[in-house]
């Protein structure tokens, strides 16, 4: 009984550093979103995983640092009328975004070793927790080659890289938070199970068409579509907009071409608009736990934040407010439908 309660409170106590990391992951991606919304991402120009914490520290640093930046064709084609002070103010987004990453690393690896150390994890959850650092650290990878994508000719990151970035965040943030719920309640036999495996399948679809709304946003913010075609619901006064599939082959339109980029964005919104509220519809009477209706109602009240959201960000054109609340909303509302797919799992 006392090596019950003891794995009980150790599991919790990991349950709440994973939560805790995710809130900072979640914290990153909004901080990301603001970074390349306000033009920051490539005003450092050298990574240094170990070396590069502290910031320009003296007049002479700063120069040194805006010197290096204007080697570049940011600075070459873009800022060349940039001073340092403006320099400066792009640069504290990038460095507070990188700075992040790094704190993440940490607030990970020091309370993973000391778990690890005093054998409070189990041996299933091991290679689980493994995974996670080891995905981290490729998360840190692709963060630098993304921006590399931005140093040689064109100063424009690829939004292939970019939307790479953002898929392997939300990958780590999704498996992290799956992995705490697993912790804080596994799954048991209830009474209460009925339609479960409909109602699971329904919800599991549900997550997956979030997921490639967010990996479309991405594309949407790789290539910019977000400041054209700023109306809804229709673009260029039309329902199917022309010029769908004008490059070749055929499969850029999906990646590179800014009509078709948005208008799969907003097909996959409407898609949600219409089965999140299917899915809350065909629950409402059914006979589940009080959390799992709850968790229903909360992932409704997400889906209508982010609805409006993307639709008032797209209207105003894209001010740097109301876009990242957009992106933290694609994450809030991930969140609220793992939620759902893990209480109908574990009842």
């Amino acid at each position: 009984m006392t090596k019950l309660l003891d794995n009980h409170d150790s599991n919790k106590a990991i349950a709440i550093w994973l939560l805790i990391c995710c809130a900072t992951i979640f914290g990153m991606v909004v901080l990301g979103g603001v970074t390349r919304l306000t033009g920051s991402g490539l005003s450092m120009v050298q990574w240094a995983p170990l070396m590069g914490i502290l910031p320009p520290l003296n007049q002479e640093a700063w120069q040194h640092t805006f010197y290096l930046y204007q080697q570049y064709p940011e600075f070459q084609l873009k800022n060349f009328h940039m001073s340092l002070d403006e320099f400066k103010a792009i640069f504290w987004f990038e460095y507070a975004h990188r700075l992040l990453g790094r704190g993440i690393g940490l607030l990970f690896f020091i309370p993973f070793m000391y778990f690890l150390l005093t054998r409070k994890i189990d041996k299933a959850l091991t290679p689980k927790l493994l995974t996670l650092f080891v995905l981290g650290g490729l998360q840190g990878l692709m963060g630098w080659y993304m921006v590399k994508s931005g140093l040689v000719d064109n100063p424009h990151v690829s939004q292939y890289r970019l939307t790479a970035h953002l898929t392997l965040a939300i990958i780590i943030y999704a498996y992290m938070f799956w992995i705490a719920l697993d912790l804080l309640r596994p799954k048991e036999r209830s009474a209460i199970r009925v339609n479960e495996p409909k109602l699971t399948r329904l919800a599991s679809i549900i997550t997956t068409v979030i997921f490639i709304t967010i990996v479309s946003g991405g594309f949407v913010a790789g290539t910019r579509a977000g400041f054209a075609f700023n109306t809804f619901p229709l673009m260029n006064g039309q329902l199917i907009p022309d010029g769908l599939f004008l490059l070749e082959p055929f499969w850029r339109n999906f990646f590179e071409n800014i009509i078709t980029v948005q208008f799969d964005h907003r097909v996959l919104a409407t898609l949600l608009f219409l089965i999140i509220p299917a899915f809350w519809l065909k629950t409402r009477k059914l006979e589940l736990e009080a959390m799992t209706h709850i968790s229903i109602y909360v992932l409704l009240a997400a889906l209508a934040l982010q609805i409006t959201l993307g639709i008032s960000t797209l209207l105003m054109i894209v001010p740097v407010a109301l876009a990242a609340a957009h992106q933290g909303g694609a994450v809030m509302l991930l969140t609220a439908a793992l939620f759902v797919n893990h209480q109908l799992r574990s009842q």
